[in-house]
């Protein structure tokens, strides 16, 4: 390993995430401070509804507080647990902010969220065969606005800069590449 912990210390905890500084010494010796956030897994779920008229996304809309405005993205949340179930984490997310449920749900991998500072899994999951019903909001997703945009409409959103979420951006892009290497299963 080329850097070394040499003492970790908290300095910060709410129920979603935990903040610690780290001393460190590289490789070459030097010592340094280290910032890393920790947050228990996360999964981000590709909502695909396949139809006589095309395919179709199902993107949540809300208000983002760091960055001060409202943007879309795929469904995607925790439980903040450490040990959860990816699968039943993804399904039940996207009952809570969709009210959708899915009849298929394929793994398509485990990605980290911004790893230069986070400590974060994020699982990503195709969501097929998809019903509609009531969802459950937390109380943080009170003004969640749910959207269902073509392919097309969706992959205009993210080359327009609609669409910012670096996390639904990547679960596209690893979705595309799953489908150009002949869909390889990835069950759970």
């Amino acid at each position: 390993m080329s850097i070394k912990t040499i003492s970790s210390r908290e300095v910060y905890r709410n129920p979603w995430t935990s903040v610690r500084e780290d001393v460190i010494e590289r490789a070459n010796g030097q010592r340094g401070i280290y910032g890393v956030i920790d947050k228990d897994p996360a999964s981000i779920i590709i909502p695909l509804e396949k139809t006589a008229k095309g395919e179709f996304v199902y993107l949540i809309e809300q208000f983002r507080y760091t960055v001060g405005g409202r943007f879309a993205e795929f469904p995607q949340g925790g439980w903040e647990q450490a040990d959860v179930d990816p699968e039943e984490l993804a399904r039940g997310e996207l009952r809570e902010e969709t009210g959708l449920t899915a009849e298929k749900m394929t793994h398509l991998s485990t990605l980290q969220i911004a790893y230069g500072v986070m400590n974060q899994k994020h699982h990503v999951f195709l969501a097929e065969g998809l019903s509609q019903g009531e969802s459950e909001p937390d109380i943080e997703e009170h003004d969640l606005v749910l959207k269902r945009v073509s392919v097309q409409e969706f992959e205009s959103m993210v080359l327009s800069g609609e669409i910012v979420d670096n996390c639904s951006i990547a679960a596209w892009g690893l979705y595309k590449i799953w489908l150009e290497q002949g869909r390889p299963s990835r069950a759970r």
